[in-house]
């Protein structure tokens, strides 16, 4: 896959300079409608251990799940963990495995937040805008912001908001388990990435896409 080679950003910068870009990058992000249909997706994921991080990307055609493409890179940790700035920590490990990848799916899915962010801008959206493609975020957990519990059938859904403004949906994808947190991270509404969340998900919590990826970037 082509990855843009003039960087939006630098990766060795101090936690307050990479909040300034995340500010200043979070005006780039677009709400819009997907332009094709999504025939094809892929799950980004990446698993550190110690100092080494291994970053899994696999994309499934839909509607059968079917693997059309998976890819791993293993390099170095080169950012401390820190609350709120994950892609400074996991988008250097991402953009080398994107460089592996020669199929290019209609949008990407991550295991991570995209506008439901302090700064409205997770990793989904730092993806999203760097590669000015379609990208949303599928979240295990919550961040910021506060929610009503939604239904317990599939398919219930609730507003996540912070600070007066809609930045998620808090989204049941299997009947009586937690809910996942779903945003918008680049060129997507939330009602699509809603949807091609749910379509995503016919057995299990985690979406196909990333709960592939997830178990492709533990493999040693």
């Amino acid at each position: 896959m082509e990855v843009q080679t003039d960087p939006l950003n630098p990766w060795d910068i101090t936690p307050t300079e990479a909040i300034v870009i995340q500010r200043r990058l979070a005006a780039q992000v677009r709400c819009e409608p997907l332009t094709v249909p999504v025939e094809t997706i892929a799950g980004v994921d990446a698993s550190v251990r110690g100092d080494r991080v291994q970053t899994a990307i696999v994309v499934v055609r839909l509607p059968s799940f079917g693997v059309v493409e998976e890819v791993v890179w293993r390099g170095p940790v080169s950012y401390p963990y820190i609350s709120g700035l994950l892609s400074f920590r996991e988008m250097p490990a991402i953009l080398p495995a994107l460089e592996r990848l020669q199929a290019w799916p209609d949008v990407f899915m991550t295991d991570s937040q995209g506008v439901a962010h302090p700064r409205r801008f997770g990793l989904a959206c730092h993806l999203g805008v760097w590669l000015d493609r379609p990208v949303f975020g599928v979240a295990k957990s919550r961040l910021v912001g506060a929610h009503e519990e939604p239904g317990i059938e599939k398919g219930s859904r609730t507003p996540l908001r912070h600070k007066g403004e809609h930045i998620g949906a808090v989204v049941r994808t299997r009947t009586g388990v937690k809910p996942v947190y779903v945003s918008i991270g680049h060129r997507i509404t939330l009602e699509e990435a809603v949807a091609v969340t749910l379509l995503c998900s016919p057995q299990f919590r985690i979406p196909v896409p990333t709960r592939l990826a997830h178990f492709l970037s533990k493999q040693p």
